[in-house]
């Protein structure tokens, strides 16, 4: 008679993320700080990565087209590293032009490129955009770090500890109301501090961007989650350790990375770095 193994501590999984983020967090940071082509290094390495998962949860993608993902993803890195982030995203479009021709001919869904290159190309260029400001890109990645990672903690701990109506139970059903706003908090502390740190703008105003960035990130965070449920995985990968994959842990920065760039973008300010974290 066989015996089935124990089912494992209840805080073996949290003492592995903690592990794992002891020993990812301090390099990411490095690299950030550092910035040029470090920086872009852990990107483009992380955006393979990221193709390879992406695609394993989205239906009908051939070796082919798993490959093109993965190829216009460097290539968004490369371009947006030398300072060509326009050309990066026409890069994106083209890879998912050619991607919906071969879906064309093959009779497969259209919908997946529509969703796969938008998803892995713009948070790419948007991250890397920030960073190449001379002046405030460090602090701009920094701050976008501090938020995601302010929003996920601070959601755990609140989810945790308060309990209480859950989200949207059918996507992620550890999600709740109470994380969420905990999430909002944390990540308006982070705004905050971080203008009054620059002693430039509203720290209020950061704040409360901030905090509605938080909003962005979980959203993130469900349409990963969405995904996984559609291929009926628990994780998107076992890179790491207490984890799952790398879109795992990045799903909040993928759509947080998104907004950053949007107000970057159309703040009009005099530099990106200014564009997120200067205001009025």
């Amino acid at each position: 008679m066989s015996l089935s193994p124990e089912p494992p501590a209840p805080n073996s999984n949290l003492r592995t993320r903690i592990l794992s983020a002891l020993v990812l967090a301090p390099a990411a940071l490095a690299l950030a700080w550092l910035g040029g082509w470090p920086f872009a290094g852990l990107i483009a390495a992380a955006s393979i990565a990221m193709a390879v998962e992406l695609a394993a949860l989205l239906p009908g993608n051939s070796l082919a087209e798993r490959v093109l993902l993965a190829g216009v993803a460097l290539a968004a890195v490369a371009m947006t590293a030398v300072g060509l982030p326009v050309v990066a995203l026409i890069a994106g479009v083209a890879g998912l032009c050619f991607s919906l021709a071969f879906r064309m001919w093959r009779g497969e869904p259209l919908w997946v490129p529509f969703l796969a290159f938008p998803y892995l190309v713009l948070p790419l260029v948007a991250i890397l955009w920030l960073r190449l400001d001379p002046l405030l890109g460090r602090a701009a990645v920094f701050w976008l770090l501090g938020v995601v990672w302010a929003t996920d903690s601070c959601a755990y701990f609140a989810g945790r500890g308060i309990g209480g109506p859950k989200i949207a139970p059918s996507l992620s059903p550890k999600k709740t109301w109470a994380g969420l706003i905990g999430g909002m908090l944390g990540a308006g502390a982070v705004g905050f501090v971080t203008s009054l740190w620059l002693g430039m703008g509203s720290p209020a105003i950061l704040g409360g961007l901030s905090a509605l960035l938080a909003v962005v990130a979980q959203a993130g965070d469900f349409l990963e989650s969405g995904l996984k449920r559609h291929a009926g995985v628990k994780d998107s990968g076992k890179l790491i350790p207490g984890h799952g994959g790398i879109l795992d842990r990045v799903d909040g920065l993928v759509a947080a990375a998104v907004g950053a760039g949007l107000l970057a973008l159309f703040h009009g300010a005099a530099s990106t770095g200014a564009g997120v974290l200067i205001w009025p």
